[in-house]
């Protein structure tokens, strides 16, 4: 009797041993603080321990549950074989529609609208030879196809994110839940999965032909304010001829207020900062109403350069359909991705870049961050990211940078210029780094982002 209870505690003593030696990674890893699991991702035994532990849903350790939709009415613009203002009003009405009914599919709602105005849709897509239904079969295979696409994208993500047991799953016609367990950083999360990653490579307009599209804004700007007849008391002052440019005394700067740019009629989502501080000349302000929200840094090695005060209000003129007419029509102005330090401000560069890329991130094949070379002066000791191109993506930057020796070419991010170095000679094997950028964690989400590839129409959480 006593050897089988000896038999049976044996078994019951082994039993639990193999439980704690089980539990073992999961509750030592509830006990490591950051620092510590940093340090054993260095050293490579992170990935073991996590292997090993318990993986617990959003129930039992919490994490992020979000739902992406993708940007459909986008994505059937970019689509489109032409456009025109019809074209554009369709589109918008149907963005209006859907807010309305957001479970009802917007193709069908395209269909009808077009329907409505009694324009055929190979107008816009397709042949002359397709009618509606062939057209409306055609959308809806690349819907599908772009949210199948995004899926698989965004699971690369999250895997390169080192997230455990991520489930992401789709959801109707087009949208995608996703649920991160463990992930507390909320904001790093929406960033690395919301990133459409369009990584577009774009010729600089010659910096002559800037200056003069900056010029004629500037004189249709005070055209506008004139015709919108501005407050007396400033149109009373005269600017002083030393003060007619770009490059002026910034010593007498004050603050005005936007309404007084746009004669009394500000944006009624704008914040108070943005509509009430101006930072301007006045003098100067009265005769240049656009330049004088500019600052010309170029004979310093920068840029057109705007203070963060005065951004709303660039952009609101530059928004202006009237203004947008005198913007050469292959080209557009574009921001940097971060405001540069100067003095006691902050200052966002200001492009003018060729609105058609001559190559995209559809070649790139890796991309990695590193450290910044003391040979560069912008990116010394600073992340950055090195990317590779395959071999056709390689033969075309090859022929571009052959091709525009000493003009500058802008590397661009989703619409953000992060950098627009000099092409100082052909570049044949295609690699390059993307410089500008804020700190390593920003660092290694671009090149994850990369890495895992552009997502065919933008998300929205």
């Amino acid at each position: 009797m006593a050897r089988k209870n000896l038999v049976k505690i044996l078994i019951i003593l082994a039993i639990l041993a193999w439980s704690f030696w089980k539990l073992y990674p999961t509750v030592y890893l509830q006990t490591l603080s950051p620092e510590e699991i940093d340090k054993l991702k260095l050293e490579g035994k992170y990935d073991k321990l996590q292997a090993n532990a318990i993986k617990r849903g959003l129930d039992l350790q919490g994490g992020i549950y979000m739902v992406l939709e993708v940007d459909l009415p986008q994505l059937v613009t970019d689509l489109a074989k032409n456009k025109d203002e019809t074209f554009y009003e369709i589109i918008n009405e149907c963005k209006e529609e859907l807010k309305k009914n957001p479970d009802a599919r917007f193709l069908d709602i395209m269909l009808q609208k077009f329907r409505e105005r009694k324009i055929p849709l190979n107008r816009y897509f397709g042949t002359r030879l397709d009618s509606d239904e062939d057209i409306i079969k055609q959308l809806d295979k690349e819907a599908n196809d772009a949210i199948d696409r995004s899926l698989q994208i965004l699971r690369n993500r999250v895997d390169q994110f080192g997230v455990s047991e991520p489930n992401i799953q789709k959801r109707g016609n087009r949208r995608i839940v996703v649920e991160l367990p463990g992930i507390q950083n909320i904001e790093r999360a929406k960033d690395l999965i919301g990133k459409t990653a369009l990584l577009e490579f774009r010729m600089l307009i010659d910096p002559d032909v800037t200056t003069e599209v900056l010029k004629k804004i500037d004189e249709a700007v005070k055209a506008k304010r004139q015709k919108g007849k501005v407050p007396e008391e400033l149109s009373k002052e005269k600017p002083k001829p030393e003060q007619e440019t770009a490059k002026k005394d910034t010593t007498q700067e004050e603050t005005i207020r936007a309404e007084d740019l746009f004669g009394g009629k500000t944006d009624t989502t704008a914040t108070a900062e943005d509509t009430t501080a101006l930072e301007v000349n006045k003098e100067f302000f009265q005769e240049h109403p656009f330049l004088s929200l500019l600052r010309d840094f170029r004979s310093q090695g920068g840029e057109i350069a705007v203070p963060q005060k005065n951004r709303y209000a660039v952009e609101k003129i530059l928004s202006d359909p009237d203004i947008q007419k005198l913007i050469p029509p292959d080209a557009e102005f574009l921001w940097s991705a971060k405001p540069i330090p100067y003095r006691d401000d902050y200052y966002w560069q200001l492009y003018l870049v060729k609105k058609e890329p001559e190559l995209t991130g559809k070649y790139l094949t890796d991309a990695k961050v590193q450290i910044g070379s003391a040979s560069s002066f912008q990116s010394a000791g600073k992340p950055i990211v090195a990317f590779q191109l395959n071999s056709e993506g390689a033969r075309i930057f090859a022929r571009v940078t052959g091709a525009n020796i000493n003009k500058r070419l802008a590397i661009v991010l989703d619409r953000h210029v992060y950098s627009a170095p000099v092409i100082r000679s052909k570049i044949p094997r295609g690699s390059g780094i993307i410089e500008g950028i804020g700190d390593m964690q920003e660092a290694q989400e671009i090149a994850i982002v990369l890495r895992a590839g552009a997502l065919p129409a933008p998300v929205h959480i």
